[in-house]
Formats: C-alpha cells, structure tokens, sequence
C-alpha cells in the first residue's frame, strides 16, 4: 500500500452482529445503578444540611422581633455587630478548643502507638476501654467531672501538693485553690470528651504502617527515637490531621462543658448561639454568628490542612 493510498475501513458489524434493545437497556440500567445507590444519601444531605444552611443564611440578613415577625431585608450589618460584641467569646472558644486539642494530640498519640504496636493479644479490649465514654451520655460525663475537680476533693489536692495550680493561677486558668468554674475545668471537659476522637483515626494510620520499615530502620542503625522521627511520625500524619479535624472542630463550638464547668467569665460562642437562639430569641443574631463561626473554622481547617502536607486522611 503506498502513501496515497486510504487504509482499509474497518468491517461494520452485520446486524446480527450489533446489540440488541434489550442489550443496550440492561447496559443503561447498569450504568445508572451507581446514582440510585447515591441518591439517598444525595437526598439526606440535602433536606437535612443544604436546606437548614439556607435557611439559617436568610435568617442571618432578616429584622424583627419574635412578636412582629421576622423579615428578609438583607440586613448584613447584623454580621459585623455580632462580631463586634462577642468577638471575645470567638476568641476563648479557640483558645479552648486549641488547646484541648494540643493535650488530645500529647495524650492520644502515646496511648494508640501503645495499642498499635505493643498491645498485642490486649489490642481490642484496650480499643473497647477507648470507645466505652461514647457508652453513657455526653452530659453525664461532663457531670461527672465537676465531682473529679470538686473543691477540696482529692484531685484538687494533689495539684495544690505539687503546687501546679500556683502555676495555673499565675497564668489565669484558675482561682487560687478553685478548679471549677474556671478555663481549665473547661479545658479538662474538653479534653476528655474529645480524646476518643483523636486516638481512634491516629491508632487506624499507625495500623497501618508496615513493621518491615521499622525493621529496616533499624537496620540502618537508626535509634528509636530517629526511627520515630523519621518513619513513624511521618507516616502517620494522616492520623494527625484526621484527629486533630475531629477534636477542634466540634470543640470549637461547643457549649455543654463551658456551661457545666465553666462560669459567665468562660462563656463560649457556643454558649452564646445557645442563649441567642433560646432565651433572648434574638434569632437573626445567632444565624450570623453561627455562619461567622463556621467561615472562621473553614478558614483555618484549609491552611492547617495545606500546611500539613497530606491529602490521605483517614
């Protein structure tokens, strides 16, 4: 064949050949299966996430009263005055929860490399001891530690021993001899409530690291701590980020221990959306800083999630 020449056309199929209707219908049902397996959880998200959110949105620009009714008029400015007012509280709530996720992460990250790699035949009951807060309620266990940092109690007591609430007081997070009622009861709830969400994704990526590396590490005549440094923290970063997600996030916007544990000088934004929206009725106000607060936490959920450098979350 020269170059002038047209290449044969490839046969078409005879009729016999090509695919029947019912061929071509069964092939479409089985491409759509994919979207009807979705579609219910599509629906779920929209009727109880995307409908609530603009709703609240067309809250946040509305006037009124409760007995007048309430009105869309685009009132934007409500946005700018409810930071204005309460920006203090925006402040405490991620003091708070930035903390209680520091000590989440320094307690955690221990405890499920323990699990990960020494606990051996120990492994699920330790996993069951991890879970077993999440077996009573959310408000009984925060109950429970204004019992645990009682006055006078023996949890108070060895901190005056070893004069660590000397420090804390120097640096504001208690009263003299007081825990209760103060930043750090606050940050203890915190910490407590949300720790299972830091060991659980952080115990899944550290699972996950093939022991050979460690191994091989060794190999190299690297120590422990280098062998950590270098492969394991690496390695389990997507556990840190995961945990670190699950602990700020809900922290951030919690009330139910600032409310237990705390006082009117401890009030957080959660606290303050609570008694927006049900005792003072001030409605439009509690939508803007509920969406203040969600832009807020976006915000730095991107960077942190930027700046750590993993896409694998667990």
């Amino acid at each position: 064949m020269t170059a002038t020449q047209a290449p044969p056309a490839a046969p078409t199929p005879s009729a016999a050949e090509q695919p029947g209707p019912a061929v071509r219908k069964t092939s479409a049902r089985r491409r759509l299966v994919p979207y009807w397996l979705l579609l219910p959880g599509i629906l779920w998200l929209l009727i109880f996430f995307a409908l609530p959110m603009i709703y609240q949105a067309s809250t946040s620009v509305q006037t009124g009263s409760l007995e007048e009714g309430f009105q869309v008029t685009w009132h934007f400015a409500t946005y700018w005055d409810a930071l204005r007012e309460y920006y203090p509280q925006f402040l405490r709530s991620l003091l708070y929860a930035g903390t209680a996720t520091v000590l989440c992460l320094l307690l955690g990250y221990p405890l499920a490399y323990l699990i990960a790699f020494k606990a051996g035949r120990w492994r699920n009951l330790l996993l069951v001891l991890v879970i077993a807060p999440f077996f009573t309620s959310f408000l009984i266990r925060t109950l429970a530690w204004k019992t645990i940092l009682a006055d006078g109690g023996p949890v108070v007591g060895v901190l005056n021993t070893l004069h660590v609430l000397d420090v804390t007081s120097w640096l504001g997070w208690t009263e003299g001899s007081r825990v209760l009622a103060t930043p750090m009861a606050v940050v203890c709830g915190l910490t407590y409530n949300f720790l299972p969400f830091m060991i659980l994704p952080l115990y899944t990526s550290l699972e996950r690291i093939d022991g050979r590396l460690h191994e091989a590490a060794g190999d190299l005549y690297a120590r422990p701590l280098t062998t950590f440094r270098k492969v394991t923290f690496p390695l389990s970063m997507p556990g840190v980020v995961s945990g670190t997600l699950l602990t700020f996030i809900p922290a951030s916007g919690d009330y139910v221990n600032a409310e237990l544990l705390g006082s009117t000088d401890t009030k957080m934004v959660g606290s303050v959306i609570q008694t927006q929206f049900l005792r003072v009725l001030d409605y439009p106000t509690a939508a803007a800083l509920s969406f203040i607060l969600m832009a807020v936490v976006l915000l730095m959920v991107t960077v942190y999630i930027r700046r750590a450098g993993t896409e694998d979350l667990v």
